[in-house]
């Protein structure tokens, strides 16, 4: 088993958890395990790795999600993604976008438990990184507890150790990947009923996941938590993440970073540096968006950093304009 923490993690968001939101949430929690979008093989082996792979040393510790279904190709890829100096390899077995399906990966690889442990071998065998497994609780006509069992147990005997487990089955035709999201049912008993089966396992629940107080109920019964929407569209929720899971202080308690002004502050200094470089403002603004989620004039912050930080040239006045519209004396 690694020794990386995955009491709390952030989980990979295709669109959203890019390298400048995981900046962003790393200012918020120091400890929370982040992770990539995931990234198909074809995008590293021929595409700009830099762009694909690069990340900020401040996101440590960061884990790369890989979408794939050939084995030496993912075993190339895997190598690479130690070079750049990632902690983790994900391999994404749970997406279930039809782009994902016609690359025959993603949630389509539950049906084929022994082709996925060929890939995890041949990763294992490309770098010394751990290599983890994030998938559903079953797809289609296949999602009774039996099929997960087989999955988890076939994988598991080609060295996979840590399963990611979003509690919700996939179906494969007729759901859109956001209706994916919400309409199968969660099942959260089958992933503890997972890990009373394999104790030897480190077993993370994903899936629906909203309040402190919930995960720190799933932890009586698996290993770690994993939060998606929630973590992005309302972040400082992470602000106590430390203290409850890692035992260290919360946000509010550091003396470099109090508030959510502070952290909109460290994130224009960023930013201007980002700009400097040839970045534009709207990579990073639509990521700050929820920060002060739940507070006086969190609308109006929202609505003109989306109409103004789109402007050719904005640059972070755009930031301080809208923090005009906060009244927050204190957190």
């Amino acid at each position: 088993m690694s020794n990386i923490d995955r009491t709390f993690s952030i989980a990979p968001m295709i669109d959203w958890t890019d390298r400048h939101d995981r900046y962003f949430l790393r200012l918020i929690s120091k400890q929370a395990l982040l992770y990539t979008e995931m990234i198909t093989t074809g995008a590293i082996i021929h595409g700009d790795r830099e762009r694909h792979l690069g990340f900020n040393n401040e996101e440590h510790p960061v884990a790369v999600q890989l979408g794939g279904s050939n084995p030496s190709d993912l075993a190339q890829c895997s190598k690479i993604c130690e070079d750049f100096g990632y902690d983790e390899i994900n391999l994404n077995v749970g997406c279930p976008s039809d782009r994902v399906q016609s690359g025959a990966f993603g949630a389509c690889l539950m049906a084929q438990p022994d082709l996925v442990a060929e890939c995890i071998d041949q990763m294992k065998s490309a770098c010394n990184l751990p290599v983890t497994i994030k998938c559903r609780i079953g797809i289609d006509d296949q999602d009774e507890y039996e099929d997960l069992q087989r999955f988890v147990t076939t994988t598991k005997e080609a060295g996979c150790e840590t399963f990611i487990v979003h509690a919700r089955k996939a179906w494969l035709q007729g759901l859109s990947p956001k209706e994916n999201r919400d309409i199968p049912p969660l099942n959260y008993e089958r992933v503890y009923q997972l890990k009373r089966e394999f104790p030897e396992l480190e077993i993370i629940i994903n899936g629906g996941i909203k309040t402190l107080d919930e995960c720190k109920h799933h932890l009586n019964s698996v290993d770690g938590v994993m939060m998606g929407r929630e973590a992005y569209q309302n972040p400082f929720i992470l602000a106590d993440v430390d203290h409850l899971f890692f035992n260290e202080p919360s946000t509010s308690a550091l003396p470099s970073i109090i508030t959510r002004h502070d952290i909109v502050d460290e994130m224009i200094g960023y930013i201007d540096e980002l700009l400097a470089s040839g970045g534009q403002l709207k990579w990073v603004s639509r990521h700050i968006l929820g920060i002060f989620q739940g507070m006086p004039g969190a609308r109006a912050w929202r609505r003109h950093l989306s109409q103004n930080a789109y402007k050719k040239d904005a640059t972070t006045e755009v930031i301080r304009e809208a923090l005009k519209y906060i009244d927050l004396p204190s957190d």
